[in-house]
Parts: C-alpha cells; structure tokens; sequence
C-alpha cells in the first residue's frame, strides 16, 4: 500500500487523535476502509478496533469468506457489539468458532441465509458470547434442538432469537431455551413444521416478557397452545399464525381478552377478530386480510370506527371490497393522519372513486392497485395532485394479455417495505 505525506496535513496538526478517532467512528465500513489508505497515522486510526462496533456485511456476501470474519474478529476483539452476516454464504462453523473467541462482547449478530452454519456455531457461542441478545439464524436448516440447548446454556440474556426455517427444531429445544432465557421479547418461528401445542405451552408458561411471536406456516399448533400463549404473554403486541389452519375464532376472542396491548394481528382467515373485539383493538396498527375472500365492508366499517392508529392495510384480493367501503375508511380517524399503506390489488370492484375517497389521507405513502380494472390512469393522475410524493403501483394490462402475464409477474417494487 502507498500512503502520501498527508501525515503532515493541516488537518491531522490542528486536530487531536482523540477527536479524528471520534469523528471516524461515525463512517460506515466502506468510508472507513478509503480513509485507511489516506495516510499512516489516518490508516492506524481507521483501523482502530473502537471504530468496528458495528458492522453490517450484507452488500459485500459474496466477498465474505471465513478468512474476513477471522481477520475482523481479530481486529475488533472485544469492541465488536453488532455483526451482520446476513446472506455470506461462504462462511462456516470454523470461522465463527475464531470470531466467538475474539468477540466476546458480541450483543447483536445475524447469520441469517448462512447455510454452513450447524449447532457447532451455537456451542461456540454459548462458550464465549455471554452477553449475546439478538441471534438470527433463520434459514440455517441445519440447526436443530442442540443448540437450542447450547444457548440456554451459556446466553442466558437472550431477548430475540430468530430460527425460522430451522425445521428440525422440536419442543424440546424450544423448552430448553424458554427455561434459561426468561427475558426472551422475540421469537421467530416461521417455518418450524414440527412445532406443536406442547412447545406453545413452554412459551406461555416461561416468556412473560415475549413483545413479539411468529408462528407462520407452525402448521399442527391449535387454539389449545395459543390459549396458553395469550394467558402467559400479557404483553405481547406482535402475532402472526398465517397458515395455520387449525386456528378457529376462539382464539381471537382469547386474544382480545388477554393481550390489550397486541397491535399487529396477520390472520388473514380469521378476519371476524374486529366484530369480537372491537374494543380491544384500538391500537391496531396493522392488518393483513389479503386472500380473505368473505371480507366486505362491513370489516372496513369496523376498522374505519374502531381502529384509529392503524397504519398498514392488505386488502388484496378481497373480491367483495367496493367504493362504498374505501368511503368509510377514508373518513375514519386513522386516515387523515395515520394511515401510510393501502393495498388493493385485484379488487374488481374498486373504482375512481375509491381515489378520491382517499385523497385526504395525508400520511399516505403508497397504495397497490394491480389489476384493478376500473381504475383509470386519470384516477391515478387526480389522486397525485393531492398527494404528489405517493407511490402509486399499478399495472394495466393489454385488452388481450398474454397467458403469461400476471403470475409470474413480480408484485413488489424494490422501493417498497414489504408488509
């Protein structure tokens, strides 16, 4: 590496080392790594290991070897406080077992997509990494009931574990970690097929502080294991039991009843929750009714009277939707400004005047309208002049569209934030 005679620079003479190194440690990775090369002393700054207490390495995973995560651990060592590995698919259980020894004061890390990874990594952890809170191991399928039992172990500050995908994962593992992290605030199951009543037992009786819990796709739990659930985690505002066709009505009444402060709710077949528990909703902030095809508005009626803070609506597909309930939840009391998202894609129904209904909606930041077919360019063109930063995301199709168009078309923008 060639540095310049920069050392003698203005800058590094009328500015103490302890202030560059304070500015410094506001730059991102990137920043950093140009600054090294500027000069000696800036190299020896940029490279300071107090600057590294945050690193995110998504934009460079096909880059990330086990080798870069052994040589950032050794330069970081105990500074390190958040890693993200998100994605780097090049990076194992050996590399890991070097960054755990070095790292010891890691709080946050995420090795979500990292499908190398296998109960060896969670032992590592839970030798060394004692004040780990976040762990985000969804997709790493080879986990199983291990390490669940590893990080009971030896992580025992736990406040969010993400091991969604991991389908190996049994109520044993989930019993074990449940009894030795008490402070547990998060817990992503999506996907974990194997999951039943019992694990949902564990839960309720040993999470009192659980904020948030995903069971998409959990497909043998029933209303029996959510019940526990709801008399055990009074506090918990985040639910998602989408594809679990066990659940009934019962337990949206339970829930009603239980957890006052839920505010997310994705049970797009159980839509009936607002009518049972219409005052138990009003901090609902927001609702996924997409595909529920018995929805009409008489649903947006309720959510329009009784749901004031609600932010993000999913409507799609909801055949039965008209203008006349748009009307309603365009006057409610979320919209003027509350309501930031509205999805109505391929609802037939819906019209112009659904535009103009919502036009007062002044925190509206994006409405879908796929293949709504009563809905005209100038409708758009109209509802712009009201809110002209909305992203709007339509499509229009030709009078006779091809067999192909439509399901393998892309339904997202990559501007959007998913709901």
């Amino acid at each position: 590496m060639m540095f310049t005679n920069s050392d003698e620079a203005v800058i590094n003479k009328k500015l103490p080392k302890e202030l560059l190194l304070r500015i410094f440690s506001f730059l991102d990775v990137v920043t950093l790594c140009r600054c090294a090369q500027v000069s000696r002393s800036w190299n020896v700054l940029a490279l300071d290991g107090s600057n590294w207490q945050r690193i995110d390495l998504f934009d460079f995973q096909r880059d990330i070897e086990g080798r870069v995560v052994e040589n950032i651990s050794k330069r970081c060592g105990g500074f390190l406080r958040k890693l993200s590995l998100r994605g780097c698919l090049g990076v194992g259980d050996s590399a890991l077992r070097t960054f755990s020894q070095n790292c010891r004061n890691i709080e946050l890390l995420s090795l979500n997509g990292c499908t190398k990874i296998t109960d060896s990594t969670c032992n590592s952890l839970s030798k060394f990494c004692p004040k780990l809170k976040h762990l985000d191991l969804a997709s790493c399928t080879s986990i199983t009931n291990l390490s669940l039992k590893a990080l009971s172990e030896g992580c025992p500050l736990l406040e969010q574990l993400n091991i969604s995908w991991c389908d190996q994962v049994t109520k044993d593992g989930i019993q074990a970690l449940v009894r030795s992290c008490p402070g547990l605030k998060g817990l992503f199951l999506k996907g974990c097929t194997q999951l039943e009543d019992e694990a949902l037992k564990h839960i309720g009786a040993h999470c009192p502080e659980l904020v948030t819990l995903n069971l998409q796709t959990c497909s043998q739990i029933t209303d029996e294991g959510l019940i526990t659930i709801c008399r055990g985690c009074h506090r918990l505002q985040s639910l998602c039991v989408s594809g679990c066709a066990n659940i009934t009505d019962a337990i949206l009444h339970a829930l009603g009843q239980n957890c006052p402060r839920l505010r997310l709710k994705l049970t797009p077949t159980h839509f009936t929750l607002l009518n049972n528990n219409k005052k138990n909703c009003h901090e609902l902030e927001k609702m996924d009714l997409e595909e529920c095809v018995q929805i009409t508005d008489g649903t947006l009626i309720q959510l329009s009277i009784y749901c004031p803070c609600l932010q993000v609506l999913s409507l799609s597909h909801c055949e039965l939707i008209t203008d006349d309930g748009i009307r309603h939840l365009g006057s409610g009391p979320c919209a003027h400004d509350r309501l930031e998202v509205i999805e109505l894609d391929n609802c037939p129904l819906i019209t112009d005047a659904s535009l103009e209904h919502l036009k007062n909606c002044h925190s509206l930041d994006r409405i879908e309208l796929y293949d709504c077919q009563q809905i005209t360019r100038a409708g758009i063109k109209r509802l712009r002049t009201h809110l002209p930063n909305i992203k709007v995301h339509a499509y229009f199709a030709p009078v006779t569209p091809p067999p192909s168009v439509g399901g393998s078309r892309q339904r997202f923008c990559r501007c959007c934030v998913l709901l």
